[in-house]
């Protein structure tokens, strides 16, 4: 699921994604059912966004037609049914510049590449994101310390402490504890963020869960062995040879801030057709923001459709919104 970083290029296509999570790959099929060509741009080296970055073990349930399938599986999936669409993928890139001409939008990239595009479709997620450190974690990260757990086998018979209260902390407790050793999870209040389903499923299993609480110093030689956690003032030495800070990200819109888009908490606002404030700029997935807005996979798959739809008619103003169904030339 990687694509070899090419040399600085002048590129010419329909549709240009910015964006290689789940809702841009399928947004990349979509676009070539209404005919267009497509490139996709994503500042990571692989294809898939978070899920293939951080969660690819990660069984997902809200997904239709799945019951459950994981990270890795949903996004091979989407890969391969992107691949209908021929896209052209530039990874490893960040979409740094946006000009309008008169028939369209150019995109430089930070290697220089310039893409000249019918119209852009911006499904960049959270947009750049890097994790909130642990405080007492400093120097320990790669030495037993993570941020998150793209494989759980590392994990198999360790002492694993999990800090955090949000969805990623309990999803972990809950694949590492038939593996490790023990998992105990620290949390600093006595609510969670997480879905009340996971919260429940993690309280009726052999996890620990400490709260009000905090980890406030990590100790061994090369790696971690043990941590300290803080309750009320009082403080316990657990064994740990394995941390995992499950604190959250602080995301950052990067360029795109620079490009005069109408942006509200951090998200791209958009219309009911996903437009953005720019002519020929629209956007889906978990970065808009609009009354009423779920942050699910299952909504961004909508938002890409509806997106592509009307791209078209930016594009062509001769074509029709509404494409008709998939199955109708079968």
């Amino acid at each position: 699921m990687t694509a070899a970083r090419e040399a600085p290029v002048r590129a010419e296509t329909d549709v240009l994604i910015v964006g290689a999570g789940p809702t841009g790959l399928f947004a990349a099929y979509y676009a070539g059912f209404r005919g267009h060509r497509v490139a996709i741009v994503d500042s990571l080296p692989e294809l898939g966004g978070q899920i293939t970055a951080m969660y690819p073990e990660k069984a997902i349930l809200d997904v239709a037609g799945f019951p459950s399938v994981k990270g890795r599986d949903l996004v091979a999936g989407l890969v391969a049914q992107a691949a209908t669409a021929a896209p052209a993928y530039f990874l490893e890139r960040t979409a740094t510049d946006l000009e309008h001409h008169v028939d369209g939008v150019v995109v430089r990239l930070d290697d220089g590449t310039e893409i000249t595009a019918g119209a852009v479709l911006i499904t960049a997620g959270i947009g750049k994101f890097s994790p909130r450190p642990l405080p007492a974690g400093e120097g320990w990260l790669g030495r037993g310390l993570a941020f998150f757990v793209p494989s759980f086998a590392p994990y198999a018979g360790k002492d694993v402490v999990i800090v955090g209260g949000g969805d990623s902390a309990f999803d972990w407790a809950l694949h590492l504890e038939p593996i490790a050793r023990s998992v105990t999870l620290v949390h600093r209040r006595d609510a969670f963020r997480a879905h009340e389903r996971t919260v429940q499923q993690v309280r009726d299993s052999s996890v620990r869960i400490i709260t009000r609480a905090e980890v406030t110093a990590l100790s061994g030689t090369d790696t971690v062995q043990s941590v300290d956690v803080t309750v009320d003032g009082e403080t316990t030495t657990l064994p740990a040879q394995a941390v995992v800070a499950a604190l959250g990200f602080i995301a950052d819109l990067g360029p795109l801030q620079q490009w005069g888009i109408e942006v509200a908490k951090r998200h791209v606002v958009v219309d009911p057709a996903m437009r953005t404030s720019l002519p020929r700029v629209f956007a889906a997935g978990d970065i808009t923001e609009y009354p009423g807005k779920v942050r699910l996979i299952a909504v961004g798959f909508g938002e890409a459709a509806t997106a592509v739809n009307n791209a078209t008619v930016a594009i062509d103003p001769t074509a029709k919104v509404f494409p008709g169904h998939s199955s109708e030339g079968s």
